[in-house]
């Protein structure tokens, strides 16, 4: 017997489906997704729903949106490789168009209908504190009737969190409250988990901020310093959404998903204010996401 032949067998790496806009230079969408989940081993099947210069945040830039029926299309070439039940779970973001919302929300029927323990991961891309609603009016409305009872994991920022439940949220109770609103309104097969990012709270030490993940199971909350960033980077939304995800799919493990994603969030919003970057830095901070160096642990707190 040779040493090869004796070597374990190599487990087969998770495969995501990520659905996403596209930037080439900086770091938003599947250009600011694919690379924490790659850097976790994880295989990505990326469908971009734009391809442009930069984020829009700049005021000006190139490209073009694709047709959302691009999407089915780019689904049946994948589906004709055969390989369609391999897919562990979906990844969307920011979905320019409602017919963008409901061909996501069809990729995720097709691939629940070959492998029905794939997860979807929806990150409702909808607004943000300061900057209010940016994307197209109607998408709300949408997203919260087509894609949140599709979603196993939802991962809303603290605006899209008050957004799509109409609530106001200033204290922990009230988050927890809004948290269990949205798991109400999830997929009722999968595991209903709300991770709400960006949680600033008048019960809370002013010098950090709380990612809150909300389980059947419990409530989890993981602190980071609160780092000076003016104005808050683009893309971290897409990196923290990507990284839980990732977490979740190769451990089941909630608490543990929240804080290695937050630790790897830190360490790379860390070195961006270093460097004093518009962009996050994500591949200087590579190591980072794959190991972070300090783990801030995640506290059950119901």
């Amino acid at each position: 017997m040779t040493s090869r032949d004796s070597a374990p067998a190599q487990a087969q790496p998770l495969n995501v489906l990520s659905i996403q806009s596209w930037v080439s230079f900086g770091h938003v969408g599947n250009a600011a997704a694919v690379f924490p989940l790659q850097r976790l081993g994880i295989e990505v099947w990326a469908i971009n729903t734009v391809q442009f210069s930069n984020h829009t945040g700049y005021g000006a830039w190139t490209g073009a949106v694709f047709p959302p029926e691009q999407i089915a299309e780019l689904v049946d070439g994948i589906e004709a490789r055969g390989v369609l039940p391999g897919c562990a779970g979906v990844l969307s973001g920011y979905m320019g168009s409602g017919g963008t919302v409901a061909a996501v929300v069809e990729a995720v029927r097709r691939v629940r209908a070959v492998n029905p323990a794939a997860l979807y991961c929806c990150d409702p891309v909808m607004g943000d504190v300061g900057r209010g609603v940016f994307v197209r009016p109607e998408l709300p409305d949408l997203i919260a009737a087509q894609a949140l009872d599709a979603a196993d994991i939802l991962t809303p920022n603290q605006f899209e969190l008050e957004l799509l439940t109409g609530r106001t949220v200033h204290t922990l109770p009230q988050a927890l409250a809004a948290a269990a609103e949205l798991r109400s309104r999830l997929h009722g097969g999968g595991p209903r988990i709300v991770v709400i990012t960006s949680l600033v709270r008048e019960d809370a030490p002013a010098d950090g901020i709380e990612t809150l993940a909300v389980t059947d199971d419990g409530a989890w909350l993981c602190r980071t310093p609160l780092l000076p960033l003016d104005p808050p980077r683009n893309g971290t939304g897409d990196v923290i959404a990507a990284l839980f995800f990732g977490h979740y799919l190769q451990t089941g493990d909630v608490a543990a998903s929240l804080s290695l994603s937050m630790s790897a969030l830190y360490a790379l919003l860390k070195q961006t204010h270093e460097r004093g970057s518009r962009e996050i830095m994500l591949v200087a901070a590579q190591e980072e996401l794959a190991r972070p160096s300090h783990i801030f642990e995640a506290e059950k707190i119901a």
